[in-house]
C-alpha cells in the first residue's frame, strides 16, 4: 500500500503506520539525571564508552566512530559534526535531510520524554554511550527501531550540551581533568 486514502480499512490504515512510522523503544525504565532530564535505560545494553574507540574504529574502518574518538581526546564538537556528515553520506542522506528526519525524532521524544527533556541536562557520556550503541545497531542492520535518527540525535544534543551546559562533559579528556 503506498498511501493512505478514503476507502482503506482501519486494519490497512494501522499496518500502513506501522510500517513508515517507527516509534522510539521505551524500556519502560528510566534514569533521571540531577537536572530533572530522564533517559530510558537497560543495563543489559552494556556500555560502548568503555570500548577503544579508536580500535573499534580502525576494526570497523568506521569514519564516524573515529570522529567520536577525536571528540573524546580534544573536546571539539566539530568532530561529532564530521561524524553526522560522514553518517550521512554512508546513506545517501544530504546534511539538510538528515535535519528534517531529526526533527521526527525530537517530536516522538517529545512524546515520550516532554518537550526539551533533554535541555534540562544530559552528560555527555550518556549521549555518547547511545549514540554510538545506535550507530553499531545501524552498521549491524538493526530495524526495530529508528536508529539511524537516534545516532544523530545523540551527537546533536551531545553538540548543543557542549555549548550549553559544559559542565556536564564527563566524556572528553578535557572534561574528565575538571
Amino acid at each position: 500500500m503506498e498511501g493512505i486514502s478514503y476507502g482503506n480499512t482501519e486494519k490497512e490504515v494501522e499496518k500502513h503506520i506501522k510500517e513508515n512510522f517507527m516509534e522510539i523503544k521505551d524500556s519502560g525504565n528510566r534514569r533521571e539525571f540531577a537536572s530533572g532530564a530522564v533517559r530510558d535505560i537497560d543495563d543489559s545494553k552494556g556500555n560502548t564508552t568503555l570500548l577503544p574507540l579508536e580500535e573499534v574504529a580502525n576494526f570497523l574502518m568506521s569514519k564516524e566512530i573515529y570522529n567520536i574518538q577525536k571528540f573524546k581526546q580534544t573536546g571539539d564538537i566539530g568532530y561529532l559534526y564530521f561524524a553526522i556528515s560522514e553518517f550521512n553520506s554512508m546513506h545517501g542522506w544530504s546534511d539538510a535531510d538528515s535535519m528534517l528526519e531529526l526533527s521526527k525524532h525530537f517530536a516522538e521524544g517529545m512524546k515520550k520524554y516532554g518537550k526539551d527533556n533533554w535541555k534540562k541536562g544530559i552528560p555527555i557520556s550518556s549521549y555518547m554511550d547511545s549514540g554510538i550503541r545506535h550507530y553499531l545497531k545501524v552498521k549491524s542492520g538493526w530495524n526495530d527501531e529508528p536508529h539511524d535518527k537516534a545516532f544523530i540525535w545523540n551527537l546533536i544534543c551531545a553538540c548543543w550540551t557542549m555549548n550549553n551546559k559544559p559542565e556536564l562533559d564527563d566524556f572528553t579528556e578535557k572534561g574528565c581533568q575538571q
